[in-house]
């Protein structure tokens, strides 16, 4: 089979394409021909070096995967049934979506019998199990919330704005970008505002609940833009930081403002109504927006455009 295998951090330059052998599914797993997949900011981290201590090198990347079932030793899935993964090591603990195959853990995989093309289902696994666990899980957002999505723009964002938009929200969202306001309306947003990285003097009536992504050079602000009883949830980190330099929780998180994040394993996938959101994604209910798409073998192109934070949506992968 093909695939991207990475030997040591660098830039989009050192993931080699390979051939090598296709693997072989035990007792409780699954082999999956993958179709597409989506690329994601946390295998943009790991190539660049900042996951040493969970990945190590060589590595075929990818934390998640669409495709077909080729083998089940188990009969736990059926041969020829579409199907999704994406976490639980994938990519990280064990060989990912960056190949023309590959296995995994049956009870990491769902089912989806709604069909799309693949360039929009391999597009799907992360970027909602990430907005619906945000949104629900950590935020438990409610009909009529006020919610702002701090990093509108990125995939997480579009998607998590659609969804929030479905379920009776009203929704703002940040750029730093004038021309991005237009795209972010047509994606559902109510409001829109360009962030200079201090978006709280703009804001005017405070928000029930903020999704951040851009992450911590911007959630100390994020904070400043909740009302009393609401809550701030930091899923992303966009702006490329993942700890502060310095920190004081009792002068950056107002009194009664509540802060939480949502990483996602294994079981937030599965809790995912992904079957749900491929059907509404099919009928137009739910807008995804689609950055580019890529062949496997322009995998490298397609890290340097993940890296410049300008695709406009999500990057996926066919092989």
């Amino acid at each position: 089979m093909k695939a991207a295998v990475i030997y040591e951090a660098g830039g989009p330059e050192v993931l080699r394409l390979e051939t090598r052998p296709v693997p072989k599914p035990t007792a409780g797993e699954v082999l999956i021909r993958i179709k597409a997949s989506g690329l994601n900011r946390s295998e943009l981290f790991t190539r660049q070096g900042h996951s040493a201590d969970a990945v190590k090198f060589p590595r075929i990347l990818g934390i998640e995967c669409t495709g077909i079932v080729e083998e089940c030793p188990g009969a736990e899935l059926p041969e020829g049934a579409i199907v999704a993964t994406c976490m639980g090591g994938l990519g990280r603990a064990f060989d990912g979506g960056y190949a023309e195959y590959t296995v995994v853990p049956c009870n990491n995989v769902q089912v989806i019998k709604t069909e799309i093309e693949w360039e929009i289902m391999g597009a799907l696994p992360e970027m909602l199990q990430t907005a619906w666990g945000s949104l629900f899980k950590s935020l438990k957002l409610q009909h009529g919330d006020r919610l702002l999505v701090r990093g509108g723009t990125s995939s997480i964002g579009l998607a998590a704005t659609a969804i929030a938009k479905s379920h009776g929200a009203f929704v703002a969202s940040t750029t730093r970008s004038q021309d991005r306001e237009k795209m972010l309306k047509e994606g559902g947003a109510d409001e829109v505002f360009i962030d200079d990285g201090a978006i709280a003097r703009q804001v005017e009536r405070k928000f029930d609940k903020v999704l951040e992504l851009v992450g911590t050079t911007s959630l100390q602000d994020s904070l400043q833009c909740v009302k009393v009883g609401g809550t701030v949830c930091m899923t992303g980190i966009v702006g490329n930081k993942w700890t502060f330099d310095q920190f004081s929780p009792m002068e950056s998180i107002p009194t009664g403002v509540n802060l939480t994040t949502y990483a996602g394993g294994p079981e937030d996938f599965m809790a995912t109504p992904l079957e749900d959101l491929a059907r509404q994604v099919k009928n137009g209910q739910l807008k995804i927006k689609i950055g580019k798409v890529f062949k496997l073998d322009e995998i490298v192109e397609a890290h340097h455009l993940m890296e410049s934070n300008t695709a406009g949506g999500k990057i996926v992968i066919l092989t």
